[in-house]
């Protein structure tokens, strides 16, 4: 006898209860529709993840027990395994409901706690140590839920020999690079030394850092069975105890991947926080671009304002590339020149600053004053102002504070420079000039323009050299001396650790933006600010 699945991943918000339960409810009613036995809905479905410390408001947790009452009443005719919050007493669980005739049959709480990188779970919840197997047409089905698959630890082998067939696993597990290539060769390689055949449901849409990829897959042991990322979809699949199938999408591109991540992050952002529309400071380079870009493509040129703001060294080249990129976008172009302001602080700064050599003092003015032009257009209006910094920057403090810093959201904050080329060339569809990022925005050097005559690499090591130190010191944990094993100058490997470490200041007081990293700066990486410590390895690097 065959059992029909369907995996339901949906777009839900933290802390819209209401919503979230119309929303699971509609699923369940569409999987009944489409013939299913089944249907799966993500971790902590009925509050959104992760709910953090909403947790810790009683009218919260009972709020969403409300909502598993409403959930389960419409699960007839149909079995519902839906995350929720449970509560005993003082505990709180990271649960799954089996919901069936109208009512919750079981329940099943989470046994592996994660509580590294984005993840705090133990700060919240208690762990479970029960499982739990429902017979379901004619085959017998086991609940899991996310980290509970990635632990050697997990219930996956106890559920197999306790005779359990199939292994729901229901998850919010978050995007980075190559995520899905890594969960399909998990479940392959579980569902073969288990023999279960494994069904993976995952959130999809964008939470603050995070975005959740969807892309959801049946395993039985080889893949059978995926959904599209970064988009709702019901997947359905048909299961008998020899054989497993249902549509398959397109293996991701990789680059496609992050940039419809961040496409989606950035949508969610905005739409989920009420903004109406979004302003981005447009210099002539490649960042700018490319977070404006995104943000056309995220929510609609009608609702993106481009601002051009030239100075005494702005060159007629990034400013002519700053209007064509506005003008192939669609969007609105606010050009407000910064020379003034600038001249006037020069003025006002000139007796204190007397007999002192220009630095990167003015240099920031120029930043600032142009930070403080869109922050006066975001309270005028009503936009978010969308910070245009990439992660190299972020990393080696390459920023100003109140000034390229200064934004309610920074989108690209987690893409290398590196990346972000890679990111604009496939946007525009390859090195024609045909896309919405002029070729001549992708070829020049990149500057800062703060003055006359600058480039990035003035102050920074190549790109090409600093993005792979910094992978490896900030997202792999390497020290210097691993770092200079693998063929990198001593002395640029001590030059960027430095900058890395001088800069947690500057890092604090950013805005948020997505993780699209295995390491995102913020959650996944907290050191603190005041901080004396001196790596052992570092003294290799001399």
């Amino acid at each position: 006898m065959a059992l029909k699945i369907a995996l339901a991943q949906l777009n839900l918000a933290v802390g819209d209860l209401d919503r979230n339960a119309s929303a699971i409810c509609s699923a369940i009613a569409d999987a009944r529709a489409g013939g299913a036995d089944l249907v799966a809905l993500p971790e902590l479905a009925t509050t959104g993840y992760p709910p953090e410390d909403l947790l810790l408001k009683a009218d919260f947790v009972a709020g969403n027990l409300e909502s598993l009452e409403e959930i389960a009443s419409a699960a007839v005719g149909i079995t519902a395994i839906v995350g929720f919050v449970s509560s005993t007493g003082s505990k709180l669980g990271n649960s799954a409901a089996i919901c069936r005739d109208g009512k919750v049959e079981s329940i099943y709480t989470k046994q592996v706690l994660p509580n590294y990188g984005v993840f705090d779970e133990q700060r919240w919840f208690t762990a479970g140590s029960e499982l739990v197997i429902s017979e379901i047409a004619g085959l017998k089905c086991g609940v899991s839920i996310c980290e509970d698959i990635w632990s050697s630890e997990g219930p996956a082998r106890r559920l197999a020999a306790a005779g359990a067939e199939v292994l729901i696993n229901i998850n919010a597990s978050p995007f980075h690079r190559n995520k899905g290539q890594e969960r399909r060769e998990l479940l392959e390689r579980l569902a073969s030394e288990t023999g279960l055949k494994i069904g993976y449901v995952n959130l999809v849409g964008g939470q603050d850092e995070l975005v959740f990829d969807g892309g959801s897959i049946f395993a039985a042991p080889d893949l059978v069975a995926r959904a599209e990322q970064f988009r709702e979809e019901l997947l359905f699949v048909e299961v008998d105890r020899g054989t497993a199938g249902g549509p398959m999408s397109a293996d991701p591109d990789p680059v496609g991947e992050v940039y419809r991540a961040l496409e989606l992050g950035t949508r969610d952002y905005i739409e989920k926080n009420g903004f109406a529309g979004v302003v981005v400071g447009l210099s002539g380079g490649v960042d700018s671009a490319l977070t404006a870009t995104i943000a056309v493509d995220a929510i609609g040129s009608d609702r993106v304002v481009g601002v051009t703001m030239p100075s005494r060294y702005t060159s007629t080249a990034t400013r002519d590339d700053a209007l064509e990129l506005a003008a192939r976008l669609g969007i609105r172009l606010i050009e407000l020149p910064i020379e003034g302001p600038f001249q006037a602080y020069l003025d006002a700064l000139a007796e204190v600053f007397e007999d002192r050599t220009p630095d990167v003092t003015e240099e920031n003015l120029q930043a600032r004053i142009r930070g403080n032009y869109l922050m006066a257009l975001s309270n005028k209006f009503g936009w978010l102002v969308l910070a245009t910094g990439n992660k190299s920057e972020m990393a080696v403090g390459y920023s100003t504070l109140y000034g390229d810093l200064a934004g309610g959201f920074a989108l690209i904050k987690d893409v290398p420079k590196t990346l972000v080329y890679e990111l604009a060339r496939f946007r525009n569809g390859g090195e024609a000039d045909t896309g919405p990022i002029p070729l001549a925005t992708l070829e020049r050097p990149p500057s800062a323009e703060l003055r006359p005559d600058q480039l990035d690499e003035d102050s920074l090591p190549p790109y090409a050299i600093l993005d792979p130190i910094l992978e490896r010191y900030v997202e792999l944990d390497m020290d210097s001396g691993a770092i200079v094993d693998d063929g990198f100058d001593p002395g640029v490997v001590e030059r960027v650790i430095t900058m890395v470490d001088r800069a947690e200041y500057k890092r604090r007081q950013s805005p948020p933006g997505i993780k699209i990293t295995r390491k995102a700066f913020g959650r996944d990486r907290r050191l603190p600010i005041t901080n004396h410590y001196i790596g052992t390895g570092r003294e290799t690097a001399g």
